[in-house]
């Protein structure tokens, strides 16, 4: 992470924190965003809502929080 923000479930995600990206899946009906990754070797998910009230601002804006690293 290049900027700490809090996902859905209040888990701060710090600077330096490192995942690899897996997949995303999207519920409409409650504008919900899963992000699946992989970090320190297992399978994590995290939720965001897309909702002005909630994580929006952070999705939007996403590659301001993450740095995609290619090796």
């Amino acid at each position: 992470m290049t900027k700490e923000f809090v996902d859905y479930d209040y888990i701060t995600h710090p600077v330096g924190e490192i995942w690899t990206f897996e997949k995303t899946n999207f519920l409409p009906y409650e504008d919900g965003l899963t992000l699946h990754v992989i970090q320190h070797e297992r399978n994590q998910v995290y939720r965001f809502q897309w909702r002005e009230e909630e994580q929006a601002a952070i999705l939007t804006d996403f590659e301001t929080y993450v740095l995609e690293i290619n090796d």
